[in-house]
């Protein structure tokens, strides 16, 4: 879910691609007894078109209510 202070209004997912697989790269704190984390990861996916691509981001993370939000994140 994310977090109602980074959340846009609305997305257009119009172009949206077909994701196919993801790896986890790195993780820093988010433990049961921690209220942020961060989460590394690789995603596959293939495009509307046909051709195939990789998504790689370094996402931020926080608990409120017991609950994980997504705050933003670094894609390179």
């Amino acid at each position: 879910t994310w977090h109602p202070s980074t959340r846009p209004e609305s997305l257009d997912l119009s172009d949206n691609p077909t994701w196919r697989g993801l790896q986890i790269v790195d993780t820093v704190d988010g433990g049961p007894e921690d209220t942020t984390g961060i989460v590394e990861f690789r995603a596959t996916y293939r495009e509307p078109g046909g051709g195939v691509g990789v998504q790689e981001e370094r996402s931020r993370f926080v608990r409120e209510d017991g609950r994980w939000f997504y705050v933003d994140g670094d894609v390179s």
